[in-house]
């Protein structure tokens, strides 16, 4: 008996892949695992049946907690993005990964399988997880060179329920982190998207009046909404609810994918761009200058490691190691108010700033500003005297 366990996540390719491990690849059992990072409970309920309908073994995992405190805290304490892409889906798939090479030594397996085709990312950050292993690693999609509108004929063919239709062939991938949107017309770039591919964040010309919170971080990580102690999961979601109803968190973006193609991505990502908005903001009042600048190099690399899902690179560890000591001072609270689409941070405060009123202040200050006079004369020195040779 020939075993394969598939990255199940209840849409169009994988459905497809369930009968095509068979047809095409010779596998007496399928075995499918949905991966609960922060889906819809009706989502992840749809997918399970499905699953369960097609698959001759099922698991569906609860990941949500395990995604957002190793996953998503060192996304925020990094401020993670990856040209404006908030890294939700690249960093849910190596935890998938992960959990997938667990059922398949556990159900003594002979191969790994994903949905992902041979143009995006996916692929990569699966399989960099699964050829670590000593499976064999299949992915139909890619390996048969298939279309969307081939694998809408072959699921309607063949019985097989799925959401996706030519008419809205819109590809959707959501955890509690991002959802993203791409595929149909969406793939021209000049074409404006319809309001209707959204659904996490309201338009934000139908926004409601201006909202203020407050955030609460220790150590880099959130830990508090408006006063009240909130655990990850819980806080996240309670986000995406509040600034989704502003309009906070949408972005279309022109991305570089790993591969080296173009694409255009859509995503909503409310406390995303809330949480990573003031975590950036408390940093400027506690890091120092030198902090600050070397720490943006390396959250521009930590962020190029995750994006192409290399979290087990030694590289990822170094870096993830430099940002948790600066994590140590990222203490106190950041007020942020949301209106309109926007999230924007209109107070702070921290036991740990750099910052003193009495020193900056334009009135009495213990500063002696005649000491900076001397400063001053030799500030741009070098420059002066290239501009003194050059006349």
């Amino acid at each position: 008996m020939k075993t394969v366990v598939l990255a199940y996540s209840g849409g169009l390719d994988t459905s497809v892949a369930i009968p095509l491990l068979k047809e095409r690849y010779d596998y007496d059992r399928v075995i499918t695992v949905v991966a609960d990072v922060g889906q819809p409970k009706s989502e992840i309920a749809d997918a399970t049946k499905r699953a369960e309908a097609l698959a001759d073994a099922h698991y569906t995992l609860d990941l949500k907690e395990e995604f957002v405190e190793d996953y998503l805290f060192s996304a925020i304490k990094a401020n993670g993005l990856y040209e404006g892409y908030v890294l939700g889906t690249a960093l849910a798939r190596p935890l998938i990964a992960k959990k997938i090479v667990e059922v398949a030594e556990s159900e003594n397996a002979d191969a790994l399988a994903h949905g992902c085709t041979g143009k995006g990312n996916d692929q990569l950050r699966f399989e960099v997880i699964f050829r670590a292993t000593e499976f064999d690693v299949v992915a139909p999609m890619r390996d048969l060179n298939l279309t969307r509108e081939w694998e809408i004929d072959y699921a309607r063919d063949h019985g097989i329920p799925v959401a996706v239709s030519r008419e809205k062939i819109w590809s959707v991938d959501e955890n509690i982190w991002s959802r993203s949107i791409e595929g149909g017309e969406l793939e021209d770039p000049y074409v404006i998207p319809p309001e209707e591919i959204y659904e996490w964040t309201k338009s934000p010309e139908r926004a409601p009046e201006p909202e203020t919170i407050e955030l609460a971080f220790e150590n880099g990580v959130p830990i508090s909404l408006s006063g009240t102690a909130t655990p990850g999961v819980a806080l996240i979601t309670k986000l995406n609810e509040i600034g989704g109803a502003h309009g906070v968190g949408r972005s279309d973006n022109i991305e570089d994918r790993v591969l080296g193609l173009k694409a255009r991505e859509i995503y909503e990502h409310p406390a995303a761009t809330i949480l990573l908005t003031a975590h950036r903001d408390l940093e400027s009042l506690v890091l120092t200058r030198d902090e600050l600048r070397f720490k943006a190099i390396v959250d521009a690399a930590w962020a190029e490691l995750a994006y192409e899902g290399l979290v087990d690179e030694p590289l990822y560890a170094d870096l993830a190691a430099f940002v948790d000591e600066t994590q140590k001072r990222v203490t106190g609270n950041v007020l942020v108010r949301l209106h309109a689409g926007s999230a924007v941070v209109v107070a702070r405060r921290s036991d740990f700033a750099l910052y003193s009123e009495e020193l900056v202040s334009f009135g009495e200050s213990s500063i002696d500003q005649r000491d900076s006079e001397g400063f001053s004369k030799y500030h741009g020195f070098q420059s002066r005297l290239v501009q003194k040779a050059m006349r």
